[in-house]
């Protein structure tokens, strides 16, 4: 089991089109990745649950991977977070 936390740095949080892009690059993992904001949790490869987590700047959002690509699902995410986290 891997986990993977980052502070949201974009003005936008995470809306629809980063998040879009997020689970587009998930989805292939079989991996189970679970997107965590405090005490609420979702499927990081579902749209929906991303973007009902409400992510906004300053949000701490933690990745939890768990299966036999976590690896590099985890390698996917760091990279997805240093282009696209900006403010």
């Amino acid at each position: 089991m891997q986990e993977f936390s980052v502070t949201l740095q974009a003005t936008s949080g995470l809306h629809a089109r980063p998040a879009t892009e997020l689970v587009r690059l998930l989805k292939p993992f079989a991996s189970e990745i679970i997107l965590q904001k405090g005490e609420r949790r979702g499927n990081a490869k579902s749209l929906i649950q991303c973007l009902k987590l409400g992510l906004i700047q300053g949000d701490t959002i933690t990745f939890h991977l768990d299966g036999t690509d976590e690896e590099e699902a985890l390698g996917t995410l760091k990279t997805f977070f240093k282009q696209w986290n900006m403010p």
